[in-house]
């Protein structure tokens, strides 16, 4: 497996993999990575669809990404995914799977022209003082210290931040600031967060950070994830008669290892309560979803709270993941990311608003009718004054294909679950759907002797609490993730968020789907090159424009530095006058 960049290998088709018709191929889960997998061993490693099974141990594909009409609940989206241009390996697959809405045309199609003619902006990033703007105008609010200190941490080698939280390196000048609350609303950070992926996502997402403020950098689909993205990978892969197995558990994966090559030799499944073993050859190929961000995902109604669970069961990701790894080292150390589950969780409620009482409340904050069937809320708007630290969000309407046209479906999030709410008070996690609605509506500026009923009469709410939905977030080291394929592997492949694979972020889709581009390609030694992460943190064009944007527009010669430090940029711009480097100075409006 090689990395490429360019259209040459983009657009080019690789010849079919030697001895592939002698190959199987057994999958374990049914997420992104795995769906991706399977879906690149049919494209590109043009094995026959009859000859691979997918195991998932739920009754439906889609793992994280999921999104369903629950009989007796209502809608439910556990989250909601944020995409960007530069999924390369994202974008390279969903140009092949056709899409389920529109005949004749891709997935990415859909996608393209959906963002192209309803492009994605907020109008309304946080709010403060129950539903009024707080506004942070499109501003960062970091001081020339806290611009440094982000500076500093994205020069810092990885080595040197193995196992530091991004406390090590960001005080108060930068964790008071809009930037934060910016970062840590829309990616999930929380202060003791590993500053490695920290400085990861700074260098992946360089090139957008003048598009954080207002959201003008994310783009969304049509309709929930799973509807949009995961349904047509299935379909796409059941016309190639590719065998999903549902409510069958992987409990455990037997490994030969010899010297430096490795081999996986038995699947231990259970279904029904019972257990049964698939024996595997060098040329069964054996592609696991260790670990997972929603195990132990429990849900509430309207009128019950969410379980707090976080123990880990036989035949959830978590325990595998242990099991296996105890046969070698090469194959990760879960317990760094799933042993801490009060540092790892926060909670997300589906709200579904039942008739025209909350909806202008909605508008009001939004500034957009959401019933347009264009983009609402733009992304998530964020109370800035929430104990919980509430976010929500509306994406475009319907967001279900079978939604009522006079209801709404959108998803809240609160990251510090065990605080007291400001109007319903009690921690998140121990309130009912009603009460996480009723906090909601509060930081809406609801009257609030109004809040009660609509609640229970106007909407649904579903809570959903997820002990493990950050654990990749957890401080690490360079071994704590296996790599997508181990050294010395035979025939088998790691994939998902707690795989590990070069320069790209996890949390994301396309982390996910390059772990199974890899995997593939990996295996079958495909010749034809995986698209590179994006390259925006080596391009001095992004470099410069994030300088500037993260300063608020503020120039180069505008820095508060010390008499000594002040001539010698003077004197270091002087050289700069009459070459290119002035005009890119200026193209970046840094002088």
């Amino acid at each position: 497996m090689y990395y490429s960049s360019g259209n040459y290998e983009a657009f080019a088709h690789p010849e079919k993999p030697q001895g592939v018709d002698q190959k199987s191929a057994w999958i374990v889960g049914t997420g992104l990575a795995a769906l991706s997998a399977a879906c690149f061993l049919v494209r590109d490693g043009q094995m026959k669809g009859e000859k691979i099974t997918i195991i998932e141990k739920g009754n439906a594909a889609g793992g994280a990404c999921d999104g369903a009409a629950i009989p007796g609940l209502g809608y439910v989206m556990r989250g909601g995914r944020e995409m960007d241009n530069h999924f390369e390996v994202m974008w390279d697959l969903f140009r092949s799977i056709p899409s389920i809405e529109t005949e004749g045309v891709s997935v990415l199609d859909e996608y393209y022209w959906l963002n192209k003619k309803d492009p994605n902006y907020s109008l309304m990033r946080a709010t403060q003082n129950r539903g009024e703007d707080a506004h942070t105008d499109k501003k960062f609010g970091l001081s020339d210290k806290a611009s440094m200190e982000i500076m500093k941490l994205f020069l810092t080698p990885d080595e040197q931040l193995y196992n530091r939280p991004i406390t090590d390196f960001f005080d108060d000048e930068v964790l008071n600031s809009n930037f934060w609350l910016y970062w840590r609303t829309m990616f999930a950070f929380e202060n003791w967060h590993s500053a490695l992926e920290m400085k990861l996502y700074l260098q992946r997402y360089i090139h957008h950070i003048g598009g954080l403020p207002d959201f003008t950098a994310l783009r969304f689909t049509k309709y929930n994830q799973y509807d949009s993205m995961i349904l047509p990978m299935q379909r796409y892969l059941e016309s190639h008669g590719v065998r999903f197995v549902f409510n069958t558990k992987v409990v455990d994966v037997q490994f030969e290892i010899k010297g430096t090559r490795k081999a996986a030799r038995r699947i231990e499944i259970e279904r029904d309560g019972k257990k049964d073993y698939i024996n595997l050859t060098d040329n069964d190929l054996l592609f696991i979803t260790n670990g997972g961000c929603v195990e132990n995902s429990t849900m509430g109604d309207q009128n019950h709270p969410a379980a707090f669970n976080p123990e880990i069961k036989e035949g959830g990701g978590w325990d595998m993941w242990r099991r296996i790894a105890a046969q070698d080292p090469s194959f990760g150390h879960p317990d760094k990311f799933c042993s801490s589950p009060e540092k790892s969780n926060w909670m997300s409620a589906t709200v579904t608003t039942l008739d025209d009482r909350i909806p202008p409340y909605i508008q009001k904050i939004c500034k957009r009718d959401p019933f347009s069937g264009k983009v609402v809320t733009g992304g998530i708007v964020t109370a800035r004054d929430s104990n919980w630290l509430l976010s929500w969000t509306f994406n475009r309407q319907p967001q279900f294909k079978d939604q009522p046209a006079n209801q709404l479906v959108g998803w809240i999030y609160g990251l510090f679950t065990d605080r007291e709410g400001n109007y319903v008070h009690k921690a998140m996690r121990d309130c009912t759907g009603k009460e996480i609605c009723m906090e909601w509506l509060y930081h809406m500026g609801v009257p609030e002797d109004q809040i009660p009923q609509l609640a229970e009469k106007s909407a649904n709410t579903v809570p959903v609490m997820m002990p493990y939905i950050t654990a990749f977030f957890m401080p690490r080291e360079a071994g704590d993730r296996p790599d997508v394929v181990p050294e010395g592997s035979v025939n088998f492949a790691f994939l998902g968020q707690f795989a590990e694979t070069k320069r790209d972020t996890i949390f994301t889709t396309e982390y996910s789907m390059r772990t199974g581009m890899e995997a593939v390609y990996t295996l079958l030694d495909i010749d034809r090159g995986v698209p590179e992460v994006w390259g925006s943190v080596y391009d001095v064009r992004d470099l410069l424009n994030a300088s500037v944007e993260l300063r608020d527009g503020k120039k180069i010669t505008d820095l508060d530095l010390p008499l000594l430090e002040r001539l010698v940029l003077k004197e270091a711009l002087k050289k700069t006058q009459g070459t290119e480097i002035e005009k890119l100075l200026k193209q970046a409006k840094a002088i």
